[in-house]
């Protein structure tokens, strides 16, 4: 892994983001923590220092095209460039039986969590062309890929994300510039947490009886650390990964296997 480069990680103020951020300035990388949650942000800065990293927190809202393109013009302006790309700020959206999903909740799940990539590829992508280098990762789920009942907007956003960077790995891989998806299962920590608790709630069962079943899916019987996401970024940001682009690839404790 190249040090001094810069990565560029949406919804870095917490959960998975955070992980990352702190993964890669151990590797070496100026972390650019683009989020909404100015205090989160901030603890993500200091956790990334007291590593002897370099961070920057800028407020970015990714469903806003004015915003990503504020945070770009101040990453170059800062860094000179962006190398990496994560783009991992994303909503659970509602738990609810299709019929019931109200169409703003289904708008804003999908804003976040594939319009936002598009915003951030979009507008990165000439720097990267002219620098003939990028690495860009995007943080999709397993639900991608198999389908989870009462989250209709959260899958077709996770779905459409794979399809997104595959399309994009096709379409740019001559510039030397490699796209990637991570599918984490289910993560451990609030996000989580809260869908559990929608969840349960739908279905009338225990909160216990949803987080036994979520953690039953795997041969492991466990969720993923959200560090075990962080560092197959790093990996796919590393030279080692050099020809892997247009994948998606599981971090699922064998939840998903294909």
């Amino acid at each position: 892994m190249e040090q001094d480069s810069t990565a560029l990680v949406t919804g870095g103020g917490r959960g998975i983001g955070q992980a990352i951020c702190v993964e890669l300035a151990l590797h070496g990388a100026n972390v650019i923590v683009a989020d909404l949650n100015a205090d989160e942000m901030q603890e993500t800065v200091e956790l990334v220092e007291a590593e002897n990293g370099r961070a920057r927190a800028i407020e970015t809202d990714v469903t806003d095209l004015s915003s990503v393109e504020s945070t770009i013009e101040i990453a170059l302006k800062e860094f000179g460039s962006v190398e990496w790309l994560i783009n991992n700020a994303g909503i659970a959206g509602p738990t609810a039986p299709c019929e019931a999903i109200e169409s703003g909740a289904w708008d804003d799940t999908l804003d976040v969590n594939l319009r936002g990539a598009f915003y951030t590829c979009r507008t990165l992508l000439p720097s990267m062309k002219r620098e003939s280098y990028g690495r860009i990762v995007n943080i999709a789920s397993v639900t991608g890929k198999r389908p989870l009942t009462q989250r209709t907007p959260y899958a077709a956003s996770k779905m459409g994300l794979i399809g997104f960077t595959r399309t994009l790995a096709a379409e740019v891989g001559n510039h030397d510039i490699n796209v990637n998806a991570i599918c984490p299962g289910s993560v451990d920590g609030p996000r989580i947490q809260q869908v559990f608790e929608q969840k349960a709630e739908a279905t009338g069962r225990s909160y216990e009886a949803v987080r036994s079943a979520a953690e039953g899916q795997s041969p492991r019987q466990e969720l993923v650390n959200r560090k075990d996401v962080a560092n197959v970024v790093a990996f796919l940001c590393s030279s080692d990964a050099d020809q892997m682009t247009g994948q998606d690839i599981n971090v699922s404790a064998g939840k998903v296997m294909y």
